[in-house]
C-alpha cells in the first residue's frame, strides 16, 4: 500500500458545514475502506494549514480518484504528498548506486 500526506484547507463552504464534521470524516473513511485504503490518522492543525490527514491507498490512481471526489465536494482543497515509511526509506537509500 502507498502511504499520503493530505495538506487540508477548509473552504468558506467546509467551514460554514463543521458541526457535521464527524459524518463527513466518516464518509470520508468509508470511501477509502470502498477503494481498499484507510485512514490512518487526522489531525485538526493551526498555521498554514487546517488539517492534516495521513491516508493508505493501494495506488496513486487511487488516491488520486478518491481525492478527487472528496475534494469535488467543495469542503475543501488540499495539496497531497506521497510518504515512505521507514523501511521503504532504507530499502530507498540502500539501493542508491
Amino acid at each position: 500500500m502507498a502511504s499520503y500526506v493530505i495538506l487540508i484547507n477548509y473552504t468558506e463552504q467546509g467551514v460554514k458545514d463543521m458541526k457535521n464534521f464527524r459524518a463527513r470524516r466518516d464518509a470520508t473513511r468509508a470511501a477509502l475502506q470502498q477503494a481498499g485504503g484507510r485512514l490512518i490518522s487526522f489531525y485538526l492543525t493551526l498555521g498554514q494549514y487546517d488539517a492534516v490527514a495521513v491516508i493508505e491507498v493501494p495506488d496513486a490512481t487511487t488516491a488520486a480518484r478518491v481525492g478527487l471526489g472528496i475534494a469535488a465536494l467543495g469542503n475543501l482543497l488540499t495539496a497531497t504528498m506521497q510518504a515512505f515509511t521507514e523501511d521503504e526509506t532504507i530499502a530507498i537509500t540502500e539501493s542508491l548506486l
